[in-house]
């Protein structure tokens, strides 16, 4: 027998050897499903080094100098800083591999030096006693229940110290019977420079903060015996735009797989064919080989119809035919397979279409013995652009009416929490959405799998920067070595969720201005991009850049930043980008960026439709408040009136993506001394601004409504011009004052709401009586209230499931004795809870307040405050009574219940 001969017959021998160990029905260890435990309770958290700790950070960080803080929010990024090399030791050469999976050229992966640097640190240390750190339940912010900076240049993150080292420490236990298993640490974000030990060592690590990422445990674990991990988390200063929380704020599990199993985010559906009659599916399966040996998988794939929950309902619908693939030893190999399947429940947009999915059940087998089983949920649906008409999902024309949302959920912080975020998009949807832009980094998965249910079109954005900054300690510093892992885990982890139809690869990037240098780091992302789903297009979005310029040509899809309607002193750009680009898509990926605050009403009300915040003209900056009007914008941007008339002036343009749905922390332009921002259709609590009636007219013209502003409780304005504005879908309407007619109008082109702004207030009732078509549509009416009498508490939801994590967001309206909302109101709320509950937080929307999130006691912001109920972890359902007092106001209790979670 030739040498050769020899080495594959032994090769054979030990892949048997592996097939026989991996199926034997008394290896219990080898042949028990895929499992996946969340590891999210039972962490103990402090904030800042052991005194003495060196050789802990990242990497070397340049000097901050002054602070940019308060700089405008369109201005053009700087080139990076150039760091002086220094001796000091960093972790960076030893979390540099942890990338590896995600660089497809394996000569540029890295290679993991000798040592183990942190270990002789004591918090690392497994006999460290960590008895006396705060005990935390993940998802964790540690800056959101922090007092609020009240002054210093922090306005543009939030007010709150999110910066800063933070440690986390629990112990695992892992089983001997788990011994032989292949066991993954998965982090879905961690904000941010993470770095992991295990048992005093050293396991990798990973810097950018809104990415979801995986290390592997098994060579560090002590099965059947105790195991310590440890993470470092090392947010910097200046290092965003906008609030970015701190720490461990999304979920982490552990993963334990046989050795031969479905690769991390292992699978890729495509729909190639799709129709009413059938639909084509193909799946590719990337199977990884942990073991020291090759083996010889055999691959299965059913496919299931999901309910409108999430969960599978009866046989299987389809099946991919079974195959097989050999897999090297500590390698992977990938399998490609499709179906036919016939009467497809296709995924679409509601209301016209329905968001149907599938799973795909993918089994993986050893020797006709199932070692791992792994589950694809994914929606049947066609999505098309065309650069005259739009975007089509299913042949149907879906005029895109986004938003923009920040990560952060209000009071909550950055912490993900499904109910916050799915209140979110509920209400968002009431307003006539139908597709969110994730601004501007990948999201927690779970918000994914929310929109892919409730049928939102996504655009799917990976990065705020490149190499040029924004501020100085932001994702510029690591994009050279991190950019292609960040983007690439990104893409495997998100590509298979039907809500996303678009990848992002930028937003208003420094390197609009460097011509064909900017150019060339656009077509490298867009090529990864094609390499991990060449089914969807790119896009990057462009505040600056001009049709003939270098950037807009690299992308599939022209998003544009406000450009289209105009920026400052440019006119609207929208038919300069169509001539120069008549192939592709248009759409603005950022519109509007309007300003208000909540019940603030300004005088004297402008007469143009759009304009600056100015003081006296739109804001109010002792206050530091902005008008309700809803006719002022930031500076670079325009109000709702404004852009609806640029839209309809240029129809092939396939939509807008307003800045922004929800107010968020952070970023509070004009007026920096806030803490949040003014630009949201919604305010931080959740609570409606008049311009959510504006959009939903637009939006929704169906909606038989008239929305009336201001209110009309103005005591000492009594014979003084007060401007009255309707949103309604109607074409004609009239407005009287204590019976009197104000004046019939008609809406002319390109006008978007019914103003009177020669009105004299006094006191009464405000009417107004709309028409559509010549028909009567809807009437409104707005009285003057009394003096503050009585608190109404209305909860979003009575029922809440007892298992710690959801939640009930309770608004407590402050009334006149006759139960109209006193609209200037600013009492003080206190609330307390009985029975199984605990308050979260609170709130009310006034961008200006420093009270803490997490006090009992809340002044109401123009007549509304929040408070937000949870029941106990652990604890027994039962009956939750909130109660809440002010005062001499007649109080108010309001009976929730928690029950036992499905």
């Amino acid at each position: 027998m030739s040498v050769a001969n020899l080495a594959q017959t032994l090769a054979r021998l030990s892949a048997l050897m592996l097939t026989v160990t991996l199926a034997l029905p008394g290896a219990q260890a080898q042949t028990a499903p895929r499992e996946r435990v969340s590891i999210n309770s039972g962490w103990r958290f402090h904030m800042g080094d052991p005194a003495g700790a060196t050789g802990l950070s990242y990497d070397v960080r340049p000097e901050i100098g002054k602070s940019e803080d308060g700089k405008a929010a369109d201005a053009k990024p700087d080139e990076a800083k150039a760091v002086t090399a220094v001796s000091q030791p960093v972790l960076k050469p030893w979390i540099l591999p942890s990338a590896n999976a995600f660089i497809s050229d394996p000569a540029k992966r890295h290679v993991r030096p000798a040592g183990n640097p942190g270990s002789d640190v004591s918090f690392v240390q497994a006999g460290f006693d960590d008895s006396a750190w705060q005990k935390v339940t993940l998802p964790h912010d540690w800056a959101i229940e922090r007092p609020f900076l009240k002054t210093g240049p922090y306005g543009g993150m939030g007010r709150l110290e999110s910066w800063g080292v933070g440690w986390y420490r629990k112990a695992l236990d892992v089983p001997a019977r788990d011994r032989g298993k292949s066991v993954f640490l998965d982090v879905e974000g961690a904000m941010s420079y993470s770095a992991v030990w295990l048992n005093g060592k050293l396991v990798g690590g990973w810097p950018y903060g809104y990415n979801s990422w995986r290390l592997d445990l098994t060579p560090y674990l002590a099965f059947g015996g105790r195991n310590e991990l440890v993470i470092r988390l090392d947010n910097p200063p200046e290092s965003a735009r906008w609030y970015p929380g701190g720490g461990l704020y999304r979920n982490v599990w552990l993963t334990k797989t046989t050795p031969v199993h479905v690769g991390q985010w292992g699978t890729r559906v495509t729909t190639p064919e799709v129709s009413k009659d059938k639909a084509a599916i193909a799946l590719d399966v990337s199977v990884d080989n942990d073991s020291r040996v090759e083996a010889n998988a055999g691959i299965r794939t059913d496919i299931y119809a999901l309910d409108a929950s999430g969960r599978k309902t009866g046989a299987a619908v389809a099946r991919i035919a079974p195959t097989s693939v050999r897999v090297a030893a500590g390698g992977s190999a990938r399998v490609a397979g499709s179906t036919m399947l016939a009467n497809p429940r296709l995924w679409g947009p509601p209301p016209t279409q329905q968001p149907n999915r599938y799973v795909a059940v993918t089994s993986v087998t050893l020797g006709g013995k199932p070692v791992d089983r792994y589950e694809t949920p994914f929606g049947i649906r066609s999505v098309t652009f065309d650069a005259n008409k739009g975007v089509f999902v299913n042949g149907e024309r879906i005029d895109l009416k986004g938003v923009n949302n920040h990560h952060d959920l209000g009071a909550l912080g950055a912490a993900f929490n499904v109910r916050a975020a799915e209140r979110q998009l509920e209400m968002l949807q009431e307003m006539g959405v139908n597709a969110i832009r994730m601004s501007h980094n990948p999201p927690a998965p779970e918000l994914l799998e929310l929109t892919d249910r409730m049928g939102l079109l996504v655009i799917d954005e990976v990065f705020d920067v490149w190499e040029r900054k924004k501020t100085p300690l932001d994702f510029h510093l690591i994009f050279p070595d991190w950019h292609e892992a960040d983007l690439r885990s990104m893409l495997r982890r998100d590509r298979n969720n039907p809500s996303v139809v678009l990848w992002s690869v930028g937003n208003e990037v420094g390197e609009q201005y460097t011509a064909e240098e900017g150019a060339a780091i656009s077509r490298g992302l867009v090529q990864i991009v094609r390499e991990e789903d060449p089914t969807r297009p790119t896009t990057t979005a462009m505040n600056y850049a001009k049709p003939d310029m270098a950037l807009p040509g690299t992308v599939d899809v022209i998003g544009l930043n406000y450009q289209g309607t105009g920026v400052r002193a440019y006119p609207g750009q929208f038919a300069a980008f169509h001539a120069k680009y008549p192939d592709k898509v248009i759409m603005s990926t950022e519109s509007a960026s309007a300003l208000s605050s909540r019940g603030e009403y300004l005088f004297p009300v402008a007469g143009a439709i759009s304009g600056p915040v100015r003081p006296g003209s739109g804001g109010d900056p002792d206050k530091m408040q902005v008008s309700a009007y809803e006719l002022h914008a930031a500076d670079f941007g325009s109000s709702p009136d404004r852009v609806f008339a640029s839209n309809d002036q240029n129809p092939f343009v396939a939509g807008e993506f307003v800045w922004t749905g929800f107010d968020y922390l952070g970023e509070p332009t004009p007026y920096y001394a806030a803490r949040s921002s003014y630009s949201g259709i919604i305010d931080l609590a959740g609570f409606k601004k008049d311009r959510f009636w504006l959009y939903q007219a637009r939006w929704r013209p169906e909606l038989k409504f008239a929305h009336v502003l201001p209110h009309w409780t103005w005591p000492g304005r009594e014979g003084q011009v007060t401007p009255v504005h309707v949103f309604s879908s109607a074409d004609e309407a009239e407005l009287f004052v204590n019976g009197k007619s104000q004046g019939k109008k008609t809406r002319a082109p390109y006008e978007y709401r019914f103003r009177w702004d020669y009105v004299t207030y006094e006191p009464g009732e405000l009417k107004v009586v709309t028409w559509k078509g010549g028909k009567p549509w809807a009437t409104e009416v707005v009285r003057t209230a009394g003096v503050p009498a009585a608190l109404e508490a209305t909860p979003d939801r009575a029922q809440i499931n007892a298992d710690g994590r959801d939640l009930a967001f309770v608004t407590v309206r402050i009334t006149d004795k006759d139960g109209l909302t006193a609209p200037r109101a600013d009492n003080a709320v206190t609330f307390t809870i009985d029975g199984p509950g605990e308050i979260v937080a609170t709130d009310n929307g006034d961008p200006t307040s420093f009270d803490s999130f997490q006090s009992p006691t809340r002044k109401a912001f123009n007549g509304l405050a929040l408070v937000v109920v949870r029941a106990k972890a652990g604890s027994k359902p039962g009956a939750i009574t909130l109660h809440a007092q002010s005062g001499a106001l007649k109080g108010a209790t309001i009976a929730l219940k928690s029950v036992a979670a499905r």
